[in-house]
């Protein structure tokens, strides 16, 4: 810890850039997201149009990963490499995108429902998503970084649901991944104290059963260990004196599924 790096207002700006194209992106496969279509045609798609931004996607090549997205369906957690195989009626499909540009990361993700999904996978998706904006909204001056965690934590154990403990949120900024560390669990009033400046990716992954996670061969895919759904929705998010300030968007991801009569969660 104490490496974290406070941004300059017109970083932040830059940042916003990004993450903004990020949630563009998100928005151009949105209303595509249904039965019969594939996790690599949807991955062309954002290649395509990050590179028509004159931006580069951040995960390409990241470490060798091999596609613009990560794309990690059903009980897949996150990293999951697109394939040649269509989605079913019923999946979810948990989508996370990055953008460089003018130096600076953007990044955000969302689970999306393929068709119909079941009840208690639709409450999963909120819980989840709910646990990210009250994440969000502990991210305040003079508030600790456990004070995030826990937040996030308190809101997916009323539900019975496992928060992934081998997989965190992080730092942005020139880098993708920047010290802090941002747990989805842990102890209010514990961690670094919250200054202006620090931007966060805030990500929970929570899942239906366990918490308890397994590692794919591919060197990429994680998965839950029960087989259960698991879901993930994340935003870059600026502490600001005003109050944390959400750089990403889910505007125009909510904007497309409205268009295409989907339920939006």
């Amino acid at each position: 810890m104490g490496r974290e790096i406070y941004k300059t207002k017109e970083e932040i700006e830059l940042i916003r850039e990004s993450s903004l194209l990020v949630a563009k992106t998100h928005g151009a496969i949105a209303g595509l997201i249904k039965p019969g279509v594939t996790t690599l045609e949807l991955d062309k798609i954002a290649e395509e149009f990050i590179r028509d931004h004159d931006a580069i996607p951040a995960f390409k090549g990241y470490a060798g990963f091999p596609n613009t997205l990560c794309m990690s369906p059903n009980e897949e957690v996150v990293h999951g490499i697109p394939q040649d195989k269509p989605l079913k009626d019923g999946d979810i499909i948990s989508v996370d995108c990055g953008v460089l540009k003018n130096e600076f990361y953007g990044d955000s993700a969302y689970t999306y429902t393929v068709g119909e999904v079941a009840e208690e996978t639709k409450q999963l998706l909120r819980v989840t998503k709910d646990c990210l904006y009250l994440g969000i909204e502990a991210a305040k001056i003079g508030n600790r970084l456990g004070d995030i965690s826990y937040a996030i934590q308190q809101k997916a154990h009323e539900f019975n649901y496992g928060v992934v403990r081998e997989l965190v949120g992080h730092g942005v900024g020139r880098e993708l991944h920047e010290e802090p560390q941002v747990p989805n669990y842990g102890s209010r009033g514990r961690g670094i104290q919250l200054k202006e400046g620090l931007v966060l990716a805030i990500e929970p992954m929570i899942n239906m059963g366990t918490q308890k996670v397994r590692f794919l061969n591919d060197g990429w895919s994680v998965i839950t260990q029960d087989g259960k759904p698991s879901a993930h929705f994340e935003h870059t998010v600026a502490i600001m004196k005003s109050g944390p300030e959400v750089l990403s968007s889910f505007a125009f991801i909510e904007e497309e599924l409205k268009k295409n009569k989907i339920e939006i969660l």
